[in-house]
This record gives C-alpha cells, sequence and structure tokens, in this order.
C-alpha cells in the first residue's frame, strides 16, 4: 500500500498518508486515533472490519452528512489498484443521510457487486488487545478467528461463511414459527441443502488452512516465538477424515433433516461447523494455550499469525496486510528486534501501534515512523 486517505472517519475529518511498502509505526497518546487508522485499513477486505463496528457507528462525531470513506492505492501483482470502501445512505444516491445504511465497494473507481471484491485484491491479518483472551473465550471467537484467517488466504470463504449464517438463521425462524403449511418442509430442505454445501466447503477449507498453518509452524520451530499444535474438533471436519465430500453432505443433510423437532425445541441447528473449534497447545510443553501464562499465550498468537502470513505470501504471491496494534507493548525487548526481523524476511507492509516510540527502537531504518495527535498528523 502506498497512499492512505479517510474521510469522517472515526476521530478524522480527512487524513491522506502516503508510505512506503515497508512497515509503517504510527506513535502518539491514547485517542490520538491509532487503532482508528488500523480499523480503516481492515474496512478494505470483507467483512466488518478489526472492530466489527456497525455502519453508521463509524462516521465522525458531527460530521454532516453521517457517511464515511476510506480509499486505497495498492501495487499487487497485478499492477496498481485503488480501492475504495464508506458508508452511503441508499436510496439518496448522493451519499447523505436520509436513506438506509449501504456500504459500497470501489475497485479503480468502479462500484463492485460486494464486498467480496476486496479480497481479490488485498488481504490482511490483524491483532488487537481485544483478541488477548482468544483462547479462554468461546469457541464462537475461535471460528471467526480461523475463518478470518481463511478468508486471507481464499477470498470467497467470507461469502461462504455470510451464506451459511443467513440459512442458519431463517432455518431457526421457520422451526421456531412451527408453521404446519405444506411449503414449510420445502424451505427447509432448500435451507438445508444450503447449509450442508455451504457447512462442508467451511469445514474443509479449514482443515486445509490447519493442515498449512502446522506445516509452517513446523517450519518456524526453534524460533523467536513459541510453536503451536492446532487441531480442529467438529463433526463436520472429522467426518471429512474418513469420508468424501459428497458423501459428508448428504450425512448433513441427512442429520438436520431428521433432528428438526430437537431443534426446533432447542432453538438452533445442532449440526454443522458453526459448532466446530479450534483447539490450540504449546508446543514447547503441551499444555492447552488457555492454561499458559498471558504472555505465553499473547506469544503464541503472535507465532500463528505469522504462520499464516507465511502461508498467504506462499499461496498468493505477496504477504498480507498485517495489522498490529498495541502488540510491541507486551514483548520483551529481545522479541521486539525479533518481530522487527520476521516482519523484514516476510517482505510484509506492518502497520505498528504504540504509545511509546522507544519500544519501535528495532524498526529504526526499517520502517516510516508517523505520529498522531488529536485526530491529526503531527509533524
Amino acid at each position: 500500500m502506498t497512499r492512505l486517505t479517510l474521510t469522517d472517519f472515526r476521530c478524522f475529518d480527512h487524513l491522506r498518508l502516503a508510505v512506503a511498502p515497508a512497515p509503517v509505526v504510527l506513535t502518539g497518546p491514547n485517542g490520538a486515533g491509532k487503532t482508528n487508522v488500523l480499523e480503516a485499513l481492515s474496512l478494505l477486505t470483507p467483512g466488518r472490519g478489526l472492530r466489527a463496528a456497525r455502519l453508521g457507528e463509524i462516521a465522525r462525531h458531527g460530521a454532516p452528512s453521517g457517511t464515511w470513506a476510506v480509499a486505497a492505492r495498492v501495487e499487487t501483482a497485478d499492477g496498481t489498484v485503488t480501492l475504495g470502501s464508506g458508508l452511503i445512505a441508499s436510496g439518496t444516491g448522493s451519499g447523505t443521510a436520509g436513506g438506509p445504511e449501504r456500504r459500497v465497494v470501489r475497485i479503480d473507481g468502479e462500484t463492485a457487486r460486494g464486498q467480496g471484491a476486496l479480497g481479490a485484491h488485498l488481504s490482511a491479518l490483524w491483532l488487537v488487545p481485544a483478541m488477548d483472551g482468544l483462547f479462554r473465550d468461546g469457541a464462537g471467537a475461535r471460528r471467526r478467528f480461523l475463518d478470518r484467517l481463511v478468508q486471507a488466504l481464499d477470498p470467497d470463504h467470507a461469502g461462504r461463511c455470510a451464506a451459511h449464517a443467513h440459512a442458519l438463521r431463517e432455518r431457526s425462524r421457520l422451526l421456531r414459527e412451527g408453521r404446519g403449511d405444506g411449503r414449510t418442509g420445502a424451505w427447509l430442505d432448500a435451507l438445508e441443502d444450503t447449509l450442508a454445501r455451504h457447512g462442508v466447503a467451511i469445514a474443509a477449507a479449514r482443515r486445509d488452512l490447519v493442515a498449512r498453518l502446522t506445516a509452517a509452524l513446523t517450519d518456524a520451530a526453534g524460533g523467536p516465538f513459541p510453536s503451536a499444535t492446532l487441531a480442529l474438533e467438529g463433526a463436520a471436519e472429522q467426518a471429512l477424515d474418513q469420508r468424501p465430500a459428497l458423501a459428508v453432505e448428504d450425512h448433513l443433510r441427512a442429520a438436520m433433516a431428521t433432528a428438526r423437532a430437537a431443534d426446533a425445541e432447542a432453538g438452533g441447528t445442532a449440526q454443522g461447523p458453526h459448532r466446530s473449534d479450534l483447539v490450540v497447545h504449546h508446543a514447547g510443553h503441551g499444555r492447552p494455550a488457555a492454561l499458559c501464562s498471558t504472555g505465553e499465550q499473547k506469544a503464541v498468537l503472535i507465532a500463528l499469525v505469522l504462520a499464516q502470513a507465511r502461508v498467504v505470501r506462499a499461496a498468493r504471491g505477496g504477504a498480507p496486510l498485517l495489522l498490529l496494534d498495541e502488540v510491541v507493548a507486551h514483548l520483551d525487548e529481545a522479541r521486539r528486534a525479533a518481530l522487527a526481523a520476521v516482519l523484514a524476511d516476510l517482505g510484509a507492509q506492518a502497520w505498528l501501534t504504540g504509545t511509546d516510540t522507544a519500544l519501535f527502537d528495532a524498526f529504526a531504518g526499517q520502517a516510516q515512523f508517523v505520529r498522531l495527535a488529536d485526530g491529526d498528523l503531527v509533524d
């Protein structure tokens, strides 16, 4: 990425940054807007960004239109592309308030059909303080983390996950309503077919990624960050170890049809990849990551993201954008230097934030330093 422009985004009235492809270090006091810049970058990929915020929450307070925009110039293997993402009020055509919220994506100035188009040009991985409890949180947080990793490798994964989630909600609604007309059975059949097809595709993509991550972690064993062992717990993923995908789809379809009464009573769908979990152990001593110290958990998480960056580089011909919010604050001097060396070896453009410039001494001569204060650049 060589240029980033924000308009009415969070605390920024207007921000324009010209940067080199090397790492970028954003420093400044709390509230300066450092994490807001990372969030803007994350919204140049499919999904709701690193804060998973609603569209209307992102616009700058007091912005007259209530809208926002992010644009960037990105250098890819196929040449330079301009990406844009923002909120307009649908029904107006002008970006002014007055209609329902609608996110618009533009590629080289042309409106794209959906967010998925962004993933063909840019992938991003991020680590933010809210993820510090990932290994202690419920399985849902780890599934979302894993699916973001898959999406960086396979942009179509986001669409499959969205379609699966929508079908889950619709199936639960029909079961909850319990209508007796003849159409309900046909609708459920169609929804369960969608769930089976997308569910098995999601499970297969996760399995493939875990295998690639395991290989990347093994290759990096003995490095500055601890290795990890990974496993997927889930009926769909495990079934794929024994049977071809079409057979697993058939089984899942039949299982959901049989479980309709039980699922209606329970208020959910018991079968599918939305029940799976990513199980992580510290490879050094074998303990579950959830039982490791806070420092060990952070180091394992960094190791996973760096391993995924290597996987993406090998598969897509270039490293993903790395958004590392307040990461160095948790590292000792040796690991800060090691992180700078790993990022240089990856050839990744990492965006790092912190309040203390001294913590980034290892990046001197390698990174571009940008200081922010009160939603603006400091000379």
